[in-house]
């Protein structure tokens, strides 16, 4: 089975094709947020430390997020292959995990800004069922409104143009030392995120054959 890290942009399509691979190949997608969000609700003791960051709008430590990566990847279904979504963000994160499982590849999904931000910014939300629209490549069925609940959909503040280039421009900062640090153990495998799903998931095959 595989053990793989999907990297990339907000906006390059991960999620996407992380649900994907994950069914095809039957290894659990592992997201630190969900991951964070699982130990709080069970309110395990590692989820009730995490919880205490969380409740005063405080980033959760590495040492603490690692713990219950630890955990997680420790359970019977991520023994033999599991794919990680968005993480490890920084050096410092790869090398502990680095220390804590083997990979066998690492993909970079790479898609050049200003498609990132037409992606992004045309990205709508219900305020209440958060159900999430696209005005072009998912848009609801009445425009503006949510097809679940009818209610006003909205523009995320952090979805606005100018937002996203600032968030693109952090991202490449503190990712560039990262994907030469995979590139320098041959794990790196870079693939172009532009295109439909479908498109990008054939490419995401070839590039782990």
């Amino acid at each position: 089975m595989a053990r793989v890290v999907f990297l990339g942009p907000p906006g390059a399509g991960k999620g996407t094709q992380a649900s994907r691979f994950a069914a095809e190949h039957g290894v659990p997608h592992l997201s630190t947020g969900d991951l964070l969000r699982a130990a709080v609700a069970a309110r395990t003791p590692l989820g009730r430390e995490a919880d205490g960051y969380m409740q005063q709008g405080q980033l959760v430590p590495d040492p603490l997020v690692l713990r219950i990566l630890s955990e997680r990847l420790a359970l019977p279904d991520a023994r033999d292959g599991f794919l990680l979504d968005g993480f490890p963000r920084n050096v410092a994160q790869a090398t502990r995990l680095e220390s804590m499982t083997r990979l066998d590849s690492v993909l970079f999904f790479d898609l050049p800004p200003e498609r990132l931000v037409d992606r992004l910014s045309g990205r709508r939300v219900c305020p209440t069922c958060q159900s999430v629209y696209h005005v072009t490549a998912a848009p609801p069925r009445i425009e503006g409104r949510c097809d679940v609940d009818g209610h006003d959909l909205v523009q995320r503040s952090d979805d606005r143009p100018d937002a996203i280039r600032m968030r693109l421009k952090v991202y490449a900062e503190q990712t560039a030392p990262l994907l030469e640090y995979y590139r320098a153990r041959g794990l790196l495998r870079s693939i172009d995120a532009d295109g439909a799903p479908g498109q990008v998931a054939v490419r995401l095959r070839a590039a782990l054959t």
